[in-house]
């Protein structure tokens, strides 16, 4: 392990007042660039609704038949899914990915873009119109629960530790990447746009997708290389934790600034406050009060129950104020403290559940939406690989430029570039959110699934490179796949 690299080497660390005044200019000079970018692009039209109908009604999920036999055809799916997620996510830990790629991959080529093109009667048999609706419900509720174990996860103490730093480099490695995703949308804005999105709500959504860390596929990669408790770990681990509660922040705005008008916005982002205060501030220290003791073995009859409506009730407020209900289930797991027995014992009762069911559905479903088949010219494939281009210099570029500033080395900084580079399924949530919305088109969410399918397989064997005394990929033992 001597290639890893060690943050006591780092000797010239800058000092807090240094990391927060360039913090603080980064992000007045992130706003300014910002409104400029909506300047010059709010006089961009978006396509005309002739040239997207087509492909937005081929994402579409028809309406629900009346089959008799919709628990046989549910059944059938699920087999399918969860069999073909279990072999292509075997082949890919053999190939040293994490599984979860497999799993993205397996929902992707049992859609349209692999069975539908190849034997489009299986395809239509396994998964008939009335079998969708079904597969997104289950997904939602896959999703929320998922968010909930990832709130379960968070470990707010690593924020604590070397705070200045690790915040500082996360918000660098989110406004980076914001601002190209937001620069990019001026030129994708006219042709991949659908029709009748603002250009605001576009750009913002854009650049939000740009700015996505996977915190838990990175820290399967992390643990599965054995560098989870080494310094460079650590650090990891807190950047990608405190990039994953901005981001999910950021993106509640996004989300109210799409669905309302101005006052709207403001009416969701005050209200979103206020319910993280109340969270944080009331919440936290009443279920300090009220957890077990930690020293038990197991929890007492009826908790499990009131904690499983609580994760429900937390979603639909966030819902009903105007953000994503998933939002919510990952506020109430933050506020919960990870390695109190509640939260050692939901991540036992539910993981295995959520990993092995309800996530391989949700790949499939967003499998379903994925359609390369869109991406029909050379242009399409050219801008696919603009965007996978920006994502990954806006990522690595803001990490590492921001890591040395801090005093941390060259190696170090590279690294965690590399690892904040990690996309997977957290990318993926929010691609289906943009496209739930309106705000990105088929064609641009195909290509979005794309670039983080490519990010993601990027990291580990670069990291490899990097730090030739890693070990290999070992199978995940976590939801965090």
């Amino acid at each position: 392990m001597s290639n890893v690299p060690n943050l006591s080497t780092n000797k010239h660390l800058a000092n807090p007042g240094q990391v927060t005044f360039v913090y603080v200019l980064l992000f007045v000079a992130a706003i300014l660039i910002f409104f400029l970018i909506r300047f010059f692009g709010e006089g961009l039209t978006s396509p005309p609704v002739a040239e997207t109908a087509a492909a937005t009604s081929a994402a579409a999920s028809a309406a629900p038949s009346k089959a008799s036999h919709l628990l046989p055809q549910v059944l059938v799916a699920l087999i399918t899914i969860i069999t073909t997620a279990r072999i292509l996510g075997a082949i890919c830990l053999r190939l040293g990915q994490p599984r979860v790629i497999g799993e993205v991959c397996a929902g992707i080529a049992l859609g349209p873009s692999l069975l539908g093109r190849v034997a489009p009667d299986v395809m239509a048999s396994l998964f008939p119109t009335s079998v969708s609706p079904v597969l997104g419900i289950l997904a939602q509720i896959g999703v929320i629960l998922y968010m909930f174990l990832i709130g379960l996860e968070l470990n707010s103490g690593l924020l604590k530790s070397k705070a200045h730093v690790t915040v500082a480099i996360s918000h660098a490695s989110i406004v980076a990447p914001f601002l190209l995703g937001s620069f990019l949308a001026l030129f994708v804005f006219e042709k991949y746009a659908p029709a009748g999105v603002s250009f605001t709500s576009f750009a913002l959504f854009l650049g939000v997708a740009m700015s996505i860390t996977a915190f838990p596929v990175l820290a399967r990669i992390l643990t599965d290389l054995q560098l989870n408790q080494t310094e460079l770990g650590v650090i990891a681990l807190s950047c990608a934790a405190a990039d994953d509660v901005t981001a999910w922040c950021l993106l509640a705005f996004v989300v109210g600034v799409t669905q309302a008008d101005l006052y709207g916005a403001i009416v969701t982002i005050v209200l979103t406050g206020a319910y993280i205060g109340l969270m944080f501030g009331v919440s936290r220290p009443v279920l300090n009060r009220l957890l077990p003791d930690s020293k038990e073995s197991e929890l007492p009859v009826g908790v499990t129950a009131w904690v499983l409506i609580a994760v429900l009730a937390s979603a639909l407020i966030t819902e009903a104020i105007g953000i994503h209900a998933i939002f919510g289930a990952f506020l109430l797991g933050a506020v919960i403290p990870h390695d109190s027995l509640l939260a050692r014992s939901f991540r036992n009762k539910l993981e295995d559940v959520v990993s092995i069911l309800l996530l391989p559905a949700f790949f499939a479903y967003t499998g379903t939406r994925t359609q390369i088949g869109l991406l029909s010219e050379w242009p399409d494939w050219w801008f696919c690989l603009l965007i996978i281009l920006v994502a990954t210099l806006g990522k690595f570029g803001g990490t590492f430029v921001a890591s040395k500033f801090t005093g941390l080395d060259s190696r170090t900084s590279a690294s965690l570039g590399i690892l904040m580079n990690t996309r997977g399924l957290m990318e993926l949530i929010v691609l289906n959110i943009g496209l739930d919305l309106g705000v990105i088109s088929p064609t641009l969410f195909a290509m979005m699934v794309l670039m983080a399918l490519a990010t993601t397989i990027a990291t580990t064997p670069i990291l490899r490179r990097l730090l030739p005394q890693t070990s290999p990929v070992a199978e995940p033992s976590s939801v965090c796949s």
